[in-house]
């Protein structure tokens, strides 16, 4: 009896080390619930997702760009082809006014078919990014190296050579600092203006040639208009003198940036955040022939007649 149950015990002993061998040369046999694979649909990485084709946001017939993708991108042959432009999106948007961050922040950029520019910040400096060669190579220029955090910004060229900046930031209530530069070299350097002493919000600005320029401010329920122009390139500011009819006081309180128009130049006022006249959408054209230091009613304007 006791020879039978130690031939039993040894036999129990060699099956165990059999199955042992026999699992170990086969591992594809283990538990299921410890190896067994997932289903095949898991165990592949996801298919990634089409990217949807750019649509552009046109500028200038036929040149647009993109913010899809979370990239800056460009065309000048209606989509047919795209430029990368090399700065990171936030960048385009940075200071104390952001836009919808859905279109570029207008006035912020230029977009033809001879250049491409764009208003940036990295850090305290305000920078631009440019290409003249549509996309194919680029370049950045430094503004101005230290500046506080934005709210106007407009970049304009009137010909190859000659540009401005007008920049706007340290806003307290209704008050903030507002800057011009020029450019005489096609954007590689930049020359700060002497301040117009103006302290309240800027609405908008602009040359009409390299000595000639204006400052249009008041955004927070104007009165009347706000205005002042150089003639020097910026060397010295003076507050232009708008003469208003009376049955249109308080009514045109807001002036426009200036343009050429046969021997004299030309702007437009419109009626401000509290616009009731006529709809609110007509505008006064008063007209100037001393180059913009005093200004006189030509007609009202309808909005189909309007640049």
């Amino acid at each position: 009896m006791k020879n039978k149950m130690i031939a039993t015990v040894i036999l129990i002993v060699a099956v165990i080390f059999i199955a042992i061998f026999f699992f170990e040369q086969h591992p594809e046999l283990t538990s299921p619930w410890v190896n067994q694979p997932t289903k095949e649909q898991d165990t592949q990485e996801s298919a990634p997702i089409p990217l949807s084709p750019l649509q552009p946001i046109y500028v200038e017939d036929p040149s647009g760009y993109s913010l899809q993708n979370n990239q800056l991108q460009v065309t000048f042959n209606k989509g047919s082809d795209w430029a990368v432009v090399p700065v990171e999106k936030e960048k385009l948007f940075d200071g104390e006014y952001n836009g919808d961050k859905e279109e570029l922040i207008k006035n912020s950029f230029i977009l033809t078919k001879n250049r491409a520019t764009f208003i940036y910040a990295e850090g305290d400096s305000i920078k631009l990014i440019s290409s003249l060669d549509r996309g194919k190579t680029w370049e950045d220029s430094v503004v101005t190296a230290q500046y506080p955090p934005i709210r106007f910004r407009k970049v304009g060229f009137l010909n190859e050579r000659f540009g401005y900046v007008i920049l706007s930031g340290d806003r307290t209530m209704s008050q903030e600092w507002t800057t011009v530069y020029l450019t005489h070299n096609g954007g590689k350097q930049w020359k700060e203006t002497t301040h117009s002493n103006v302290t309240r919000l800027i609405y908008d600005g602009g040359f009409v040639d390299e000595n000639t320029g204006f400052l249009s401010f008041g955004i927070l329920n104007p009165v009347e208009p706000d205005f002042y122009v150089t003639q020097d390139s910026g060397n010295s500011w003076s507050k232009a003198n708008i003469i208003i009819p009376e049955q249109y006081r308080e009514i045109f309180v807001m002036a426009e940036v200036p343009f050429k128009e046969d021997d004299h130049l030309a702007v437009h006022l419109n009626q401000g955040p509290n616009r009731d006249y006529q709809g609110g959408k007509v505008k006064g054209k008063f007209i100037s022939i001393d180059k913009g230091l005093t200004w006189a009613f030509s007609m009202e304007v309808l909005p189909t007649e309007v640049n």
